[in-house]
C-alpha cells in the first residue's frame, strides 16, 4: 500500500507488520559544482510538491498514465535528495533513474541481488565483487545520487530527456522512462521481532529562495560528494520478498508543472553564492560497518557538465566554492542529530 499524505510517499505493509512503514520525500537542495572535487552533503532546502498523475489524465503525458505514480516538478539542471524514515522497521529499498539502478548501474529488476553473507563481513569493505543492489533502511537515512566509488556518489541533477544527459540515455541507449522508480520489501514480521533498537540520523532544514518544454525529465550525473551506501549486515533471508511495494516518480519540467497541474512550481533553487551568503551548513555523516562498494558502470559515465561541454556549452554556476562550515551528523539512537538550522 502507497499513499501520498503532504508531499511525503508513505510505504506501508500492514499485511506483515502494524510497524512496517517508512517514509520518502524529495528534497530540493544546492546542485554542486562538478569541479573534481568531492563535497560533503548539501542541505535540504524544503519538500519538492508531489502531484498523483491520476489526477490530471487531460495534461500528463499518455505514458506517465499507463505507469501511474505521482509527479514532481524540477527545474533544468536542479539536483534533489531522497529523504527516508522508516522509524525503526527495517526495508530495503531499491532506487532506479529511468529503469537504471542507482546503487550498481545494473538495468532494473524485481529481485533482491544480496549483499555479504555473515563469513564475508569482515573481509567485503571495497570488495565490489560482492554486490548488493538495494539500500538498507534506517541505516541508510538519505540518497543523493547514483554510486560512483566507495564513499562515493555523483548526485542527482534533472535534464531534459531525449538530449542524452541522463544515465538511463547512457546505459541503455534510449530515453524511455525518466524519473525515478522506487520498490521496497519489509523485513519479515520474526525477523523485526529479534531485532535490538537501530540508530537513526535525519537531516532537515528549509530556506526560501527565489519556453514551452517537453515534460519529461531524467537524471544525469552532476558533482562528487561523500556518501556512503550501507552494506546490507541483516542478510537476504530477512526480506518479505511476497509483499512489494512499487512506485513511479515522475519529473516534470518546472516550465510545463503549471500547464499540467495548474499550480505555480517552486521557484529556481539556490545559486552556490545564494547558499554561501545565506550561512547555510554542509554535512557530514558516515557510517560504521561495511559499505556498498562504488559501481565500476555508474562510474564510467559522463557528467552532466562534462557532455555540456562536448557540445561547447558550459555548465551555469559550475565554478567551485568553498566549504567553510561542516556539521558531523551521528546518529544516536531515537531522536539523532537532526540536520537543522534557523
Amino acid at each position: 500500500m502507497i499513499e501520498l499524505r503532504e508531499n511525503e510517499l508513505v510505504f506501508g505493509f500492514p499485511e506483515v507488520h502494524e510497524r512496517a512503514v517508512f517514509r520518502i520525500d524529495f528534497q530540493r537542495t544546492l546542485r554542486i559544482p562538478d569541479d573534481g572535487h568531492e563535497y560533503p552533503l548539501p542541505a535540504g532546502l524544503g519538500s519538492f510538491p508531489l502531484e498523483h498523475v491520476d489526477d490530471f489524465p487531460r495534461s500528463v503525458p499518455p505514458a506517465w498514465l499507463s505507469r501511474g505514480g505521482v509527479m514532481l516538478p524540477m527545474h533544468r539542471a536542479e539536483a534533489l535528495w531522497l529523504n527516508f524514515d522508516s522509524g525503526r522497521y527495517p526495508c530495503a529499498v531499491k532506487v532506479a533513474a529511468g529503469k537504471v539502478n542507482a546503487v550498481t548501474g545494473d538495468l532494473w529488476s524485481t529481485s533482491l541481488v544480496r549483499g555479504p553473507s555473515p563469513s564475508e563481513r569482515a573481509t567485503w569493505r571495497g570488495k565490489s565483487r560482492v554486490p548488493q543492489d538495494y539500500m538498507v533502511l534506517p541505516k541508510q537515512p538519505w540518497l543523493d545520487g547514483f554510486n560512483v566509488g566507495d564513499g562515493l556518489i555523483r548526485q542527482f541533477v534533472a535534464m531534459p530527456l531525449g538530449d542524452g544527459y541522463s544515465a538511463e540515455e547512457q546505459v541503455t541507449g534510449r530515453a524511455e522512462y525518466g524519473g525515478l522508480q522506487i520498490l521496497a520489501y519489509p523485513m519479515k514480521a520474526a525477523a523485526y521481532a529479534a531485532l535490538p533498537p537501530e540508530p537513526v540520523a535525519r537531516r532537515s532544514m528549509v530556506l526560501e529562495c527565489a519556453g514551452a518544454p517537453a515534460p519529461d525529465l531524467g537524471l544525469g550525473l552532476g558533482g562528487l560528494m561523500h556518501q556512503d551506501i550501507a552494506a546490507d549486515e541483516y542478510g537476504a533471508d530477512v526480506w518479505d520478498l511476497d509483499h512489494p511495494a512499487r512506485c513511479f516518480v515522475h519529473l516534470a519540467d518546472a516550465g510545463r508543472w503549471k500547464a499540467i497541474t495548474g499550480t505555480e512550481p517552486p521557484t529556481a533553487a539556490p545559486t552556490p553564492e545564494q547558499y554561501l551568503a545565506a550561512g547555510i551548513p554542509w554535512f557530514d555523516y558516515r557510517m560504521s560497518g561495511p559499505y556498498v562498494p562504488g559501481s565500476a558502470a555508474l562510474a564510467a559515465l559522463a557528467s552532466v557538465a562534462e557532455l555540456v561541454e562536448a557540445d561547447r556549452g558550459a555548465l551555469p554556476d559550475n565554478e567551485s566554492i568553498p566549504v567553510d562550515r561542516v556539521v558531523r551528523v551521528q546518529p544516536r539512537g531515537r531522536g539523532a542529530t537532526v540536520r537543522e538550522s534557523a
